[in-house]
């Protein structure tokens, strides 16, 4: 089942206009804004689209994107500070859930530095967090030399600072995958933007605070985690007095990549959302993570991408019709039916749509 479309709505912070998005039902479950987001291209992932839509069946889950990125102002500057990320998540908790009504918190990534300073300062209104793939210290994310080396590569050339990223982010990626996240991340957040907030991440220290946590917190991270280590992750949980630490099993620092379901699981089981409940999001989380082409025999699979390709194919679009749509070039497009239809074995663009229509793939 595939979650309902989200609606875009915007709030004003600071002179500047934050979108943000809700959907599900349930008590909310807001995610703490991160490195680099946007809206609109995240839900045109159907990777992320399923995660989302997963916890969504038993929360209502609230995003935004921060200043300057995404479809909040692009002309606003980023924070530069955990303090100022907190002002906009502050406004954001107090415009989508208004009232005194208790909320939980998801941090991912750099968004745990945010998420764990609202649970600290706000202790009456959060009632669980969650943590995935977070940590304490930006400096413990790499060597001096190193942090030194990607600012300046995105400062020069974020072209090629953000194929660095990909490669980092996306260890197990396929090319044409790793090309759209560097698409993505540049339609994200301008070059300047890009090196200010990678800055904030590096300068971010959650020490100080993450001792005064007092609501239950669960802390995930991937065992072979590329983008942040674990032993990161655990020293992260030990930080924190009600924490748990659970390890997960992969190499993909985004929790919607690879076994997406461990973190669905694992996620509205400490939410308190009866197992078999749970199970079923579980199960909504991973049915378009496996064999594409189930339905046909051998082990081929489409990934994410060719599988939204192929809906549009089927659907008749034209190749411009899809790249506009997907927010790809022509000879992106063009490059997917091409391996589509080699993965499918068909001879063309409508023996793939008519295989598709009549094997249940898209």
């Amino acid at each position: 089942m595939e979650p309902e479309d989200q609606i875009v709505r915007y709030t004003e912070h600071g002179g500047a206009s934050i979108a943000w998005s809700a959907v599900g039902r349930g008590p909310p479950l807001v995610i703490g804004g991160w490195w680099s987001s946007h809206l609109e291209l995240d839900w045109r992932n159907a990777g992320f689209r399923r995660f989302v839509g997963s916890l969504a069946r038993h929360r209502t889950v609230i995003r935004y994107d921060r200043p300057g990125t995404g479809l909040s102002d692009r002309d606003a500057p980023p924070a530069r500070s955990l303090d100022e990320e907190l002002t906009t998540l502050e406004e954001l908790v107090a415009e989508a859930t208004p009232g005194a009504a208790p909320i939980a918190l998801f941090g991912a990534s750099s968004g745990g530095g945010v998420a764990s300073l609202f649970a600290a300062r706000h202790p009456e209104r959060v009632e669980r967090l969650v943590l995935y793939g977070a940590y304490a210290r930006g400096v413990d994310l790499a060597p001096p030399e190193a942090r030194a080396a990607m600012l300046a590569i995105i400062d020069r050339h974020w072209g090629l600072g953000s194929r660095v990223l990909a490669e980092l982010f996306l260890p197990d990626a396929t090319a044409e995958e790793r090309a759209e996240f560097v698409e993505f991340q540049r339609r994200s957040a301008s070059r300047e933007v890009a090196l200010a907030s990678l800055r904030a991440v590096y300068d971010f220290d959650a020490t100080e605070h993450l001792g005064e946590v007092l609501a239950p917190a669960l802390v995930l991270h991937r065992r072979d985690d590329r983008a942040i280590p674990f032993a990161l992750g655990k020293d992260l949980a030990g930080r924190i007095r009600n924490a748990r630490f659970v390890a997960l099993d992969g190499v993909d620092h985004f929790p919607w990549r690879g076994d997406s379901r461990g973190v669905v699981r694992e996620t509205l089981a400490f939410l308190g959302v009866p197992a078999e409940a749970a199970e079923a999001a579980e199960a909504g989380s991973a049915s378009g993570a496996v064999s594409a082409v189930s339905a046909v025999s051998g082990p081929t699979r489409l990934t994410d991408r060719e599988r939204e390709v192929l809906r549009l194919v089927a659907a008749g679009r034209t190749d411009a019709e899809i790249a506009a749509h997907l927010v790809l070039s022509p000879h992106t497009v063009h490059r997917h039916i091409a391996n589509i239809r080699t993965k499918l074995g068909v001879p063309s663009r409508a023996a793939a749509a008519a295989l598709a229509l009549r094997n249940g793939l898209i």
